[in-house]
């Protein structure tokens, strides 16, 4: 059974747009997280109103039985705590039932970068000059070269790019906005799908949104290209050269971060190219380096195996 979300949330997330900022993808998915948490509190007979500490505990639990992933139930979690915390603070609850609650542990994940042989596959695999061909190469090297989110991929407007200078404004969350460089095969990319045998033969003759002109990449129908469709450029891609099928473009982010740390990029330089707000997000792409290191050192020292006197 799934409901509709009671007045004070829908007050809170009108307050999240307008006060705090947040971004239609975070309301959205703000909005999934508390449908699910207010299904859960209709079909046990509470409210919002009157949960209790011990209930949300039941919740949680409850989220975890059914196999939910930790990082699932954590982001769900933070949602309704921000919730109660603006109830209590707008004195539509005397109190917040979540101040007391424990977190969820989440394991901290190691993400798995493709080698720069696969990436060199994964860009090799665009094929052709026609338009969509140069969309898609332009896509794929930019992702790669700058670690840019595909959010802030499609986000990208004409007037962010500089190809002579080799540098893109990106706008990641909060609308935060950041300067970062390209390199030689992302310029010629996207030198070769702004031609004339490119993004101009896809440009339709009236553009039906606003904005949809200014747009760095389009679609087939002349649009900007959305989310769900530069994500199954990427995996489509990965899947013909014969990576994982559900490759993704966080993996490219991942990618560009991890090899820029392998030869030798400052941490700091990287943490501000991604547009990491802490330090401790980037240094997650330090321990892939080191277990590849170890990987290497183990398969090429002749004293490193167990064999080793």
């Amino acid at each position: 059974m799934t409901v509709g979300l009671p007045l004070q949330i829908e007050e809170f997330l009108t307050w999240m747009a307008t006060e705090r900022g947040r971004s239609h993808n975070t309301l959205a998915a703000y909005r999934r997280d508390l449908v699910g948490y207010v299904t859960w509190l209709t079909t046990t007979g509470i409210t919002v109103a009157d949960v209790t500490t011990a209930q949300l505990v039941e919740f949680v639990g409850a989220r975890r039985a059914s196999g939910a992933a930790p990082a699932s139930v954590a982001r769900q979690l933070a949602a309704i705590r921000m919730l109660h915390r603006f109830l209590a603070e707008e004195g539509m609850r005397a109190d917040d039932p979540s101040a007391d609650l424990e977190g969820v542990r989440v394991p901290a994940g190691i993400p798995k970068p493709l080698t720069e042989a696969e990436v060199g596959s994964l860009l090799a695999a665009v094929l052709g000059d026609e338009p969509v061909a140069r969309r898609d190469r332009a896509l794929l090297e930019l992702l790669y070269a700058t670690g840019a989110r595909i959010g802030e991929a499609v986000g990208l407007s004409l007037g962010d790019i500089d190809i002579e200078g080799g540098l893109v404004r990106l706008f990641g969350k909060g609308s935060k906005e950041r300067i970062v460089p390209f390199g030689r095969a992302a310029a010629e990319a996207l030198q070769s799908w702004f031609g004339p045998s490119g993004r101009r033969l896809m440009t339709p003759d009236r553009w039906a949104r606003r904005g949809d002109a200014e747009a760095v990449f389009l679609n087939q129908r002349g649009a900007r290209l959305s989310r769900q469709s530069a994500w199954l450029i990427v995996s489509n891609y990965g899947e013909a050269c014969g990576l994982d099928k559900h490759l993704s473009p966080h993996v490219l982010r991942h990618s560009c971060a991890t090899h820029l740390l392998d030869h030798g990029a400052d941490l700091r330089i990287v943490q501000e190219m991604l547009g990491h707000a802490s330090i401790s997000t980037t240094q997650i792409y330090t321990k892939v380096s080191q277990e590849r290191l170890w990987e290497v050192y183990r398969a090429a020292h002749p004293r490193a195996g167990r064999g080793a006197a």
